[in-house]
This record gives C-alpha cells, structure tokens and sequence, in this order.
C-alpha cells in the first residue's frame, strides 16, 4: 500500500488516511499521494496529547482483549476440555506474570548493570528528581545510574511507592539541567501514569496468547494421534488454526502499538510537569545524536528506555514492530506545544 510522510511529524501514513495516525493532522492530499500540500494542524496542548493517547490506548488494549478471549474459547472447543483448560491455562499464566510483577524491577535493573547512588554522589540528579516529586505529588524513586557512554534512561517499578529510575553516565555528562529535567519528567510521567503497571498487564496478555497457541498445536497432535476426540466442527477447526497462527503475531504488534502510545503520553504528561516542551525537545535531539552503543540493553528492555537503544532513531522506527515513535515526530510534537 502506497505511504505519505506527515508534514508535521514525519510519520509513515498510509496515502487513504485522511488524517495522520500519530499526531492526527489533516492530510490535504490522503487518496492522491501529496502529501506535501496538508492542512496547517492546529496547536496542540500537553492536555489534548494525554487525552488522545490515553484512547488510542484503551482501544487497543480492548481490541487486544476480545482477540485473547475469542482465541480461549476457539481452542477450548478445539480441546474438548469446555472452559476447564482455558482456566487451567489463565491461573498458569497469571502466577508467572505475578513473580514478574513482584520482582520484575530489580531483573531488570540487575540486567542493566545499574548502580543505586545517593545525593552525596549525584547531587543535581537527586536535587532535579526532587522538584519533579514535589511537582508531581509523588514519593521519590530509587535513583540508580548505569555507567556507559550511552545517553539513555528508563524507569522501572509496579507503582509510585516502588519506583526505580536509572539513567546512564553519559546522559548525565551531556544534558543541561534543563535538558535532564525534560528526561527525568518523562520518566516521572511513567511512574504517574501507571505505566509499568499497564505494560504488565499487557504482558499478562501476550504471555497468556503464547500459552494457548501452544495449548492449541499439542491439541492438534493429539488430535491427529487418535487421543482427544474434541467436539469441533471443520469450521472451528479452521478458525482456531487462523486464531492460532496470527495471535502470536498480533499480540506483538499490539504491545508495540500500545508501547508507542505510552511514549508520546509521558512526553506530554512530562511537559505538564515541567511547562518546558523545549528542554525534552533539546534531550531527544542529544540522545539521537549519541553514537555510543548501550551494550546492556536487549530486546526484553528495549521499551523501557525513553529512546529505544536496539533501533535508529530516523523515521524508519515508525514501523510496525517498533516499540517507540519516531524520535524526529516526538520533537515535532513537542515543538508544536511551545
């Protein structure tokens, strides 16, 4: 399908989209490829960007839902078993994804090979955080610091009461006070908006997916070996086959979808708590501008960190699979809010 670059963020829409996906600018020239002649988008504030992102959201984690639920019914038919082993599959699910709620954070922090400092060492970080807590009515995070040359940040925790930030040496080194401050509001805005607590439940989702799809092909064998009757017709055969060869890959592409919404809420919701769009601005410029690799970084961390470390940061990351909207498109966004 034929794709156009918004003139206002940069991202890829398809050329029938009337408006752009991600900043929902008038596209002029949707259904004739020209792009080049769009509407003048009207300004948008920080409270207009929370509310969209926070529909879009919900939509696709609906969307995500009804998918996981058609999916369990289909193989539980397929299975013979009624509801008993899809809810044998579910409580399975579920105790895995409560261990990595509970102690998720410290994994990931002791995978990044961060280093919790006090103010005696990192005085402005902690002094920055600080003003951020008091600005946001939260508690203060665990503050930990990953020493590479990479200019990165990511904040990790179930909710604000158990919240961890970590930033590396090298963002440190090159942001201003104002630039580390936009860095640090977006992290804060993660901890506000319960987002680890909305990607673990999107995490429940996937985990449960991969479950039943693998619940689904060992049914079929057994099936085929004679040892479990079911009592699926062809149709439902064919719609849990369907079912179980695209969830995998929908599920995926979902958490991304959702990932890249979070990004651009925490961006808006960082500029409510520091009334600066410019400083965030200026910091995504610098990290995209960073040549220096994040070696601790991995696929299963990717999305934490404000920029994903794994990807360019140029309009190519507006693919599917990308767990963060394009960088150029999140300083247009925040440009336009100054």
């Amino acid at each position: 399908m034929p794709r156009a670059a918004c003139p206002r963020c940069g991202f890829s829409n398809p050329d029938s989209r009337v408006t752009c996906e991600l900043c929902g600018s008038a596209l002029r020239g949707a259904g004739g490829g020209d792009a080049s002649a769009a509407l003048p988008a009207a300004r948008r504030d920080f409270y207009s960007e929370q509310a969209s992102n926070v529909r879009r959201s919900t939509i696709l984690l609906a969307g995500f839902v009804l998918m996981t639920g058609a999916l369990a019914w289909a193989l539980g038919e397929l299975g013979g078993l009624g509801p008993a082993g899809v809810l044998f599959g579910l409580a399975f699910g579920s105790f895995g994804a409560l261990s990595a709620y509970y102690s998720g954070d410290r994994i990931v922090l002791a995978a990044s090979h961060a280093t919790e400092i006090g103010a005696d060492t990192e005085p402005v970080l902690h002094n920055v955080v600080e003003e951020l807590c008091l600005a946001a009515g939260l508690p203060k995070p665990h503050l930990y610091v990953i020493e590479s040359e990479a200019a990165n940040a990511f904040a990790t925790g179930r909710d604000p009461r158990h919240a961890s930030i970590a930033v590396t040496r090298g963002l440190l080194r090159t942001m201003s006070r104002e630039e580390l401050q936009g860095v640090l509001a977006h992290e804060m805005s993660h901890v506000r908006n319960l987002d680890v607590r909305f990607a673990t439940m999107v995490g429940v989702l996937v985990g449960t997916v991969a479950l039943l799809c693998d619940w689904f092909w060992r049914s079929w064998r057994f099936r085929r070996a004679g040892r479990s009757s079911g009592s699926a017709g062809p149709l439902l055969l064919v719609l849990a086959a369907l079912l179980a060869g695209l969830a995998p890959l929908a599920s995926v592409l979902i958490q991304m979808a959702i990932s890249r919404r979070r990004e651009l809420l925490a961006d808006a919701s960082g500029v409510e708590l520091t009334r600066n769009p410019r400083g965030l601005a200026s910091a995504l410029r610098k990290i995209a501008a960073n040549p220096v690799a994040l070696e601790v970084a991995n696929r299963a961390t990717q999305h934490l960190y404000i920029v994903n470390p794994l990807k360019a940061h140029g309009l190519d990351s507006s693919s599917l699979f990308s767990t963060h909207p394009p960088i150029e498109a999140r300083i247009r966004i925040l440009e336009s809010m100054a």
